[in-house]
């Protein structure tokens, strides 16, 4: 055993992605205005936020750098934060918090690069209280991108900001969010389009399985949820990605990332499985809190990433034919197996919709059927949403059955927050709830929702929910 110590502190969330997107709910200028300023405290280590735990109050700020002495007696010093990522939306989202001269909606993302990086400029010119990048870069995490021409025009708006600011060409460093079909299948050519800013290439896998759904709608009736993981093209999308990027040359440079481990109550059961993804070649993944990133961080101790992605880097290929085969039902399901994941996907769905609508919550610990406790944002979303679209498309459920279950699953979410006094019960009344006639709709319009994407009837929603409030104060 070792003698004389007295603790062990783990280095854990090397970066932390600051997020605009699926897990918030913001829905006007009111609302951006509140994230643009958190992005602006980040940066200039001025963002505080006070909170009670077991009847103490606490306030949570940036910590400062850790000082020590190194075995020569030398003052050595570590980052005491993250490196901040900052996501912004993705090219599909408008926004009337700046119009034209003629009064037209403006593509939100431009804010965003625009916003991000003016806030980026405390760091960059070192008047804040603190360091972010230590190279003087602003990262930021780009969404939701539908190939290699998306991904020029991404490069393109920060360089125009980097113009408008007086920056050094390809200060704006761009993430790749590897989650739609057309990226996945034009990876490489997505990261030469981006080669001099690139800097982390990720497989969300919950928006990716929402958009193979949304893409092979038409195909047929695609497997359960529960099931998705067992099919050939999510094993081909997994592996190239780790394929492309140690081709482009990433390693040791930029990060090839995995997806969200989706029960943040489980640790012991992430423990377990999580370090399948250093194993797999990724040298970061997403992790729901700071605790499950101390507890993964592990993972990499454990595992000699560099060393494994000298290993993988001479297999061949994960074929591209692999990724493109639709993930439908090779044998009818049973009546049980149909209404199961009908009563999981309504009750999933209405759980998180109306936290969104109602509370302005982008990002909720839902608990499912079984009362266990699921990280849900609007990707997650996103699947249960077109899985039920899908199915109704090709007969395997009714929209009559779809409103029966979603009623009776009404109940049993109001049940589950009963206790939350901000709280409006659905079931009463579910013709008058804006949230629960949301949650329907997302799944009743699912095959025609641009995409599969359910911003769009999120965001009208939440608008509505926000104005019958302010009507009634």
């Amino acid at each position: 055993a070792l003698s004389g110590i007295k603790d062990i502190t783990v280095e854990a969330a090397l970066t932390a992605i600051l997020d605009m997107e699926d897990s918030v709910s913001a829905v006007d200028a009111e609302d951006k205005a509140r994230i643009y300023s958190n992005i602006c405290g980040v940066m200039r280590g001025t963002l505080e936020a006070p909170f009670v735990k077991d009847g103490k109050s606490f306030v949570r700020r940036p910590n400062q750098d850790i000082w020590f002495r190194d075995e020569k007696g030398d003052a050595k010093s570590l980052p005491g934060r993250s490196v901040a990522l900052v996501r912004n939306v993705g090219h599909h989202m408008f926004t009337d918090m700046v119009v034209t001269a003629d009064g037209r909606m403006v593509p939100e993302g431009f804010v965003d690069c625009l916003v991000t990086t003016a806030a980026a400029l405390q760091d960059l010119r070192s008047t804040g209280s603190i360091v972010n990048s230590r190279v003087g870069s602003v990262y930021i995490v780009k969404p939701k991108m539908h190939g290699p021409r998306e991904v020029a025009l991404t490069s393109s708006i920060f360089g125009r900001a980097e113009e408008f600011f007086g920056l050094r060409r390809n200060t704006i460093k761009m993430g790749i969010m590897d989650e739609e079909r057309r990226t996945s299948a034009n990876l490489r050519e997505c990261i030469r389009a981006a080669s001099e800013r690139v800097f982390f290439i990720n497989t969300g896998f919950l928006d990716r399985t929402g958009d193979e759904i949304h893409t092979c709608m038409l195909a047929g009736p695609v497997v359960r949820k529960a099931d998705m993981k067992k099919e050939a093209w999510i094993k081909a999308y997994e592996d190239a990605n780790v394929d492309v990027g140690l081709h482009s040359g990433f390693q040791g440079k930029a990060q090839i990332g995995k997806g969200m481990w989706a029960k943040p109550d489980s640790m012991k059961a992430m423990v377990e499985a999580k370090i399948t993804e250093p194993m797999a070649g990724a040298s970061t993944a997403w992790v729901p809190s700071p605790a499950a990133a101390a507890l993964h961080s592990l993972h990499y101790h454990r595992v000699d990433v560099p060393t494994r992605q000298m290993q993988l880097s001479m297999r061949p290929p994960a074929k591209v034919e692999k990724l493109l085969e639709p993930p439908l039902l090779k044998a009818m399901l049973d009546a049980k197996s149909i209404d199961e994941e009908l009563r999981e996907s309504a009750q999933s769905i209405l759980g998180y919709v109306v936290r969104w609508v109602d509370l302005g919550i982008g990002c909720s610990k839902v608990p499912d059927l079984s009362n266990v406790g699921l990280m849900e944002d609007r990707a997650t979303l996103r699947i249960s949403s077109q899985l039920l679209a899908n199915w109704l498309h090709h007969g395997l459920v009714s929209e009559q059955e779809i409103r029966d279950t979603f009623k009776e699953m009404a109940k049993v979410v109001d049940q589950q927050n009963a206790r939350d006094k901000a709280y409006r019960p659905m079931s009463t009344n579910p013709d008058g709830s804006i949230a629960f006639q949301a949650a329907l709709r997302l799944v009743l319009n699912g095959k025609t929702a641009p995409n599969g994407y359910t911003e769009f009837t999120l965001h009208e929603a939440r608008r509505r929910a926000k104005a019958a409030v302010s009507a009634r104060l």
